[in-house]
């Protein structure tokens, strides 16, 4: 009997397969929400989803540079400081209430100081590792979590229990540390850890959290590298043998938006790179 229930079980879960199908999110109309959004990584996300449709809000500190990014794609811009909670609290509450609720956050802000625990004479950097957690971790859970407060009062998508989706930026720095990057590395790792216990807690509401870490990429934090440096460091990327691209970066956000169970999980985006220890 006891076989018999079970083997009745198998063929209903079978036709409930059978009655199921893959919907992806669509962004068109919707808001996307980005901070950092002004240059990098955070403008190559707010250009994809605005081609994609979606009414792109990039939160930045330096809202006058992000202005005119935001013209040329129909974007608007926020004025927001990551790590003060009274100012993120500010914004979003401003954002929602003209705007609406986002279905998607980007979270792109961030620094990417480098200073030894102790340096020469002796001195130590504990302002550095400070500033750096404060505007990488707290900034990335402070927004988050206001975001997916608004998040949670929006209906689920028609033909899918999904409210939104956030998706954090870390780096390949929480697993492959250089010297100097203590405080980066630990804010990353911070970054990727909390991704499983925030995608377990909202994706109950419908929410799904994810994480990419990428590796070395094109953008203002490597501009400044002289050519010899940065043909070096690609040199030793496998493949594709460069820095990786802020489009390269964008194309995987949106697709994690658009693929349904992809959650709670941390994306390494650096062509097989594992950095050394210098």
């Amino acid at each position: 009997m006891k076989y018999n229930n079970m083997v009745c079980r198998w063929y209903v879960n079978i036709e409930d397969r059978a009655t199921r199908k893959m919907v992806a999110m669509n962004i068109a109309g919707e808001q996307v929400w980005i901070t950092g959004g002004g240059s990098g990584l955070g403008l190559a996300c707010a250009r994809r989803f605005a081609s994609h449709g979606g009414k792109v809000m990039i939160f930045d500190l330096d809202d006058a540079a992000a202005q005119g990014e935001a013209a040329k794609i129909g974007a608007s811009v926020v004025k927001v400081d990551v790590a003060d909670e009274t100012s993120v609290a500010s914004a979003v509450d401003a954002t929602v209430g003209k705007t609406g609720a986002p279905r998607v956050l980007v979270n792109c802000a961030g620094i990417g100081l480098a200073a030894r625990i102790v340096g020469r004479e002796g001195k130590l950097s504990t302002d550095v590792f400070t500033k750096t957690i404060h505007i990488n971790l707290v900034g990335t859970y402070l927004m988050m979590s206001h975001a997916a407060r608004a998040m949670l009062a929006l209906a689920p998508i028609a033909e899918t229990d999904q409210r939104g989706v956030i998706i954090n930026t870390a780096s390949v720095a929480w697993q492959d540390g250089q010297l100097g990057q203590a405080a980066y590395a630990a804010s990353k790792g911070g970054v990727a850890s909390m991704c499983l216990p925030a995608a377990r807690e909202l994706g109950q509401y419908g929410v799904r959290v994810m994480t990419i870490a990428p590796g070395l990429f094109e953008t203002p934090m490597t501009d400044g590298l002289p050519n010899d440096v940065r043909e070096a460091i690609g040199g030793d990327i496998p493949f594709p043998s460069r820095l990786g691209l802020a489009e390269e970066y964008a194309l995987l956000a949106a697709q994690i938006v658009e693929n349904p169970y992809l959650n709670g999980t941390v994306i390494r985006l650096d062509g097989a790179l594992r950095l050394p220890r210098k």
